[in-house]
């Protein structure tokens, strides 16, 4: 049984909706004021609210803000209850995250098609969601091992070398033991993408989790980009191969994540791109945007597999033996998308590539 929050300050209203919720099967609890509704839907995680706006003490606004901003309440589905005169107001409602609304006098049925509609939709998405962590499970059992079998394999074979063979110089060990790190470095950046990515797949369905993030994020971001990619550079002995152009903005994204974000550009661009050859990164802003291009003159890829880009393909494995399980540019679209943003991929097989980002700025009010 269904269990459904009426939280409605007029008590004839309130017995009326719950009337017609019982006699419809539902279990249906009562709340006569905004503090009390918040309270019960933290206590009884209803599987549905309908809540009216006008209230003393907390009215539906604040009953709402407070559902979205704590994590057990925060996807619960809620329809407002409305007078005519309150119309107008609504869209301020919508914007909080609520999912329908009635105006006030209702007919019976028209209460119940709303309630359905919100518990099919509700349903529908537990399903999808159920379904896609089904398919990342089992291309994370299929593909993890097989990605984590070459690093393991170079650890153990250069352990081998220096437990039985007693010859090995003081400067062949060292060779050895840059070899172990390289391996064990790689396999650890596997194994906190592969991490990272089913994260956030269970994150973007989250959306209170999603706008708490966005709201909460004001970051001056030139000189976080800029170390970044100076630090990527001088791992992998291309700082002379950088051309830098970038303008200093406020961005509506967390440290960490943009770090993310721009490690895993960086790292594709000189993955795919032969030392000596140059690597752009050219950052401009518009009003509301921030606009960040990672450009290599390197192998490219086609418009096919662009288009295919997903967590688990990895592009001519065989022929240029790259890591990472094609995880990068997944994970920097999925970071990217997050916060509502953009990342696109333009690319000339065997010739040029160009990842375009774009990023909202940070509102001048939060800084």
């Amino acid at each position: 049984m269904k269990k459904i929050l009426i939280i409605e300050d007029e008590p004839q209203v309130r017995e009326n909706i719950q009337e017609i919720l019982m006699l419809s099967n539902f279990d249906a609890i009562t709340a006569c004021n905004g503090m009390l509704g918040v309270e019960l839907a933290q206590c009884h995680a209803p599987d549905l609210i309908i809540c009216d706006i006008m209230m003393p003490e907390l009215d539906g606004y604040g009953v709402l803000k407070e559902l979205r901003h704590h994590h057990p309440t925060a996807t619960i589905p809620l329809i407002f209850l409305t007078a005519k005169s309150d119309r107008s107001s609504l869209r301020q409602g919508m914007e909080f995250g609520a999912n329908d609304y009635l105006t006030k006098p209702f007919e019976p049925d028209e209460l119940l098609r709303a309630i359905m509609a919100q518990l099919d939709k509700q349903s529908l998405i537990a399903q999808n969601t159920q379904a896609k962590l089904e398919e990342l499970s089992q291309s994370i059992t299929l593909s993890l091992p097989h990605e984590l079998h070459t690093p393991l394999n170079g650890i153990l074979g250069m352990a081998e070398i220096l437990i039985h063979d007693p010859g090995v110089s003081a400067e062949e060990t060292l060779e050895i033991a840059q070899t172990i790190r390289g391996s064990a470095l790689r396999l650890y950046r596997l194994t906190q993408n592969f991490l990272l990515h089913t994260e956030l797949e269970i994150l973007k369905r989250d959306t209170a989790r999603i706008q708490h993030l966005r709201c909460r994020s004001n970051l001056a971001a030139k000189s976080v980009i800029l170390s970044v990619i100076r630090q990527k550079a001088q791992e992998v002995d291309r700082v002379r191969d950088l051309g830098i152009e970038l303008r200093e903005v406020n961005l509506a994204i967390s440290e960490v994540h943009l770090k993310k974000i721009v490690d895993e550009l960086i790292d594709n661009a000189f993955k795919f791109s032969s030392p000596g050859t140059p690597v752009w990164v050219l950052g401009s802003a518009d009003h509301k945007f921030f606009h960040l291009q990672v450009i290599d003159i390197g192998r490219g890829m086609t418009s096919k597999q662009i288009e295919n880009l997903t967590a688990y393909v990895q592009f001519e494995r065989r022929t240029y033996e790259q890591q990472g399980a094609g995880l990068g540019l997944t994970i920097a679209k999925q970071l990217t998308e997050l916060y509502g943003g953009q990342l696109t991929i333009e690319s000339t097989s065997g010739q040029r590539t160009c990842v375009h980002l774009t990023l909202p700025k940070a509102n001048e009010s939060s800084r």
